[in-house]
């Protein structure tokens, strides 16, 4: 008799605990697949660290294979999914194309870069929403300075020194606060830059605030924070044009900078849209169990998800790797359900506060809403991360340690090129090959 077959598309916050939640729920009572383009869960709100050369790529990276067991990994991009024939197909990271049939499926795809129809932003701009995306924009501030430091135009100098972020939400903040610490040192250390300005940093949004979906006082915090350290904050503007010299402002003000990352926020994976069925803002809509509308067998969970936020009655919750986690774990236990182990629950769950890590000591956290700052507010930050992270934890907390003691690491590998990582793509998670480069290349 052949086994139940559990197809997971996605490993992301809430596919990967769906996973793990299935796999120590049903151990081998059903056969359990996780299809996902790459080998790991990226553990996302320490991607701004790894950028600014805190951690090492792979401390954020968690081994699906290794931390899943019971689970199996088959790599490669979910393109389609037949609900009739109850089938999903998919292309491996070699071209190959893939097909599986599935019992029940749970679809946690996550989400993309968001894009506004704004002129020379999807060619100029860089966004932040993968490893890929991370590694390029390491490289890219380390080599602007270096470049700086050789031209002998003033004009080009300005303008390499120059970074302007675009979105003052969690990432965006992050990517500012942890940034303009790394290209600082980098500057004081690079003879050809002593005596210049340090490099020049920018935030933006069209909000009144940094931080706007966040209590009122961790804004303040961090705004506090990012001014002190020289970074210029533009709250009610946003970006009309860019272009390879810069980025025009709605307030007419042209910067000059080869430097413009793109944090604005993210949107529900293409993949949703192409299912023909009921959507709310492009998230696929559910029910307060995380089952599709006429699909019983079909769950979803995450950012592609439309979930009813039973505590507050009208709403859907947020997009936030809090909710995508609890999810996926609730997705598994129902998933469990249906096969006669334990019983179906309603997803609901109460925001426990929120923490931002503004690197160095400095942090904005409130846990059960009690509010925070400060070297206490960095402490409980990275402390939630160690115990959020599924692995991988004492390799994180001694990069840390050596961050604290020794002077950052300026070295590009230049791995990642440009036209690699488009802001664009429907794929962030994934470098674009060389055979598909613009210039052929």
């Amino acid at each position: 008799m052949n086994r139940v077959r559990i197809v997971i598309v996605g490993a992301g916050f809430a596919g990967y605990q769906a996973a793990r939640t299935l796999s120590r729920t049903l151990r081998d009572e059903a056969e359990i697949v996780l299809v996902n383009p790459n080998d790991y869960f990226l553990y996302l709100p320490l991607l701004p660290q790894v950028a600014a050369a805190v951690l090492e790529p792979r401390r954020v990276s968690i081994s699906l294979v290794q931390t899943l067991p019971g689970v199996r990994l088959v790599l490669g991009e979910v393109d389609s999914v037949d609900l009739d024939a109850r089938r999903i197909n998919w292309t491996d990271p070699e071209g190959r194309r893939g097909r599986m049939e599935y019992d029940r499926l749970v679809l946690s795809v996550g989400s993309v870069n968001k894009l506004l129809r704004i002129p020379g932003v999807a060619e100029h701009a860089h966004g932040f929403r993968g490893m890929p995306e991370a590694l390029y924009l390491r490289d890219h501030m380390i080599r602007q300075l270096e470049l700086a430091g050789a031209a002998d135009d003033p004009a080009e100098r300005a303008a390499r020194r120059t970074f302007v972020v675009v979105g003052a939400g969690y990432t965006g903040t992050e990517v500012a606060a942890h940034g303009v610490l790394l290209t600082d040192a980098l500057a004081r250390r690079n003879a050809a830059l002593r005596g210049a300005p340090p490099p020049r940093w920018l935030l933006i949004d069209i909000a009144d605030r940094v931080l706007p979906e966040l209590d009122r006082r961790l804004s303040d915090t961090a705004d506090r924070v990012l001014t002190k350290r020289g970074v210029e904050i533009r709250t009610g503007t946003s970006v009309k044009e860019a272009t390879k010299d810069g980025a025009l402002l709605d307030t007419g003000e042209f910067i000059a900078t080869r430097s413009l990352i793109w944090c604005v926020g993210v949107r529900p994976d293409p993949l949703v849209d192409d299912l023909g069925l009921p959507t709310e803002r492009g998230r696929l809509c559910v029910d307060p169990y995380l089952a599709v509308p006429g699909h019983p067998e079909v769950l979803a969970c995450g950012d592609a998800a439309a979930v009813p936020d039973l505590t507050r009655p009208g709403q859907f919750t947020p997009m936030t790797a809090q909710h995508a986690q609890r999810q996926g774990k609730v997705a598994g236990r129902n998933v469990a359900a249906t096969l006669g182990y334990g019983t179906r629950r309603p997803y609901k769950h109460h925001d426990l506060g929120f923490t931002v890590d503004l690197g160095g000591v400095q942090g904005a956290a409130n846990p059960l809403h009690v509010t925070l700052s400060g070297p206490v507010a960095n402490l409980v930050t990275r402390g939630y991360h160690l115990m959020a992270m599924p692995g991988n934890r004492v390799r994180v907390a001694t990069d840390w340690l050596i961050d604290a003691v020794l002077p950052p690491q300026g070295v590009q590998l230049g791995m990642v090129r440009s036209w690699a990582v488009p802001l664009d793509t429907e794929a962030p998670e994934r470098v674009r090959m060389p055979h598909t480069a613009p210039d052929g290349r």
